[in-house]
């Protein structure tokens, strides 16, 4: 089992680093609508309070060199509320393959109707990229699996969001430089580059009764050599502190999640998937778990509930 693991890994990474990979890159999320700064810029200060949130998600478990990403983010509002300021932060590691970004999200938001605003969203910053390709086990050696070093890839993008208190639709291609990826070891030279990807969300909240609400939601996330994906939601609200309810990523994992608001300012929640490729045979499954916590400048000031 364990060599099967590690040439099934090996597979992965050759088809997505050597060459010129342009796979899926970038990280996926279960709780994505709790989650919106890390992938669009617009999302900054939408809240109206200060916010942190963290999430940790262990992909695969019991998959020997399976993904593992963690993100942590903070935005507020500025002086005036038309103005939203955030940073975005991310590990990511799959196999010997690790990325490390920062990115500063600026928000510029405008109101649209009574209760509801259009925010115009740009991300700066830089990732730093390294890959140890030359330990991966294979059948036969590969001359075309050479490290890459330590490789700083600066980078930029836009997002639009669209939202009001019950609804919100957002647009985003958070990395829009398609950054070379390339070492060499004097005869030979692993190339790929960073893919382009694009996220469109929506979600929805509708009352069910006085302490019930019904949210669903969805994520399609494009990008150029891999096929379309999309996360499809239905979660529901008790009392508006408890949240539960199944999520389907289309051909790819079926999972649960739940979030509990422990007081206005604090919650937790955590997602569990289950794979249904073939990948899915050799692994437990995938853990997300996320922490959020609002701050009041204003003492006595009410927090809202938040749907996303």
């Amino acid at each position: 089992m364990r060599n099967g693991r590690h040439i099934l890994l090996s597979l992965l990474l050759w088809t997505g680093l050597a060459g010129t990979g342009r796979a899926q890159q970038d990280p996926l999320y279960s709780q994505y609508m709790f989650n919106t700064l890390a992938f669009n810029p617009a999302y900054a200060g939408s809240a109206d309070v200060f916010t942190i949130m963290a999430l940790s998600r262990h992909q695969w478990v019991g998959f020997e060199g399976a993904p593992s990403t963690q993100t942590l983010t903070f935005h507020s509002p500025l002086p005036g509320q038309s103005l939203g300021l955030g940073f975005s932060a991310m590990n990511d590691r799959v196999g010997p393959v690790r990325q490390t970004g920062a990115f500063v999200d600026f928000a510029y938001r405008i109101r649209t109707g009574a209760d509801t605003r259009l925010a115009f969203g740009l991300k700066g910053g830089a990732n730093l990229f390294q890959a140890d390709l030359a330990s991966l086990p294979t059948v036969l050696p590969d001359p075309s699996l050479t490290n890459i070093q330590s490789t700083i890839l600066p980078n930029f993008g836009f997002g639009l969001f669209w939202h009001s208190s019950r609804y919100y639709v957002g647009l985003s291609a958070p990395k829009l430089l398609e950054n070379e990826i390339s070492s060499t070891d004097g005869t030979v030279m692993t190339t790929s580059s960073e893919a382009r990807h694009y996220f469109l969300i929506g979600g929805y909240v509708l009352d069910l009764g006085p302490d019930m609400k019904f949210k669903p939601s969805f994520m399609v996330r494009a990008v150029e050599g891999a096929p379309l994906s999309a996360d499809i939601n239905a979660n529901f609200l008790l009392r508006e502190r408890i949240w539960f309810g199944a999520m389907y990523r289309l051909g790819n994992a079926f999972g649960v999640m739940g979030q509990y608001q422990i007081n206005d300012q604090l919650r937790v929640g955590y997602a569990f998937d289950m794979t249904t490729t073939r990948i899915g045979a050799y692994n437990a499954g995938t853990h997300e778990l996320m922490i959020g916590y609002d701050l009041r400048f204003v003492k006595g000031r009410t927090i809202s509930p938040r749907y996303f």
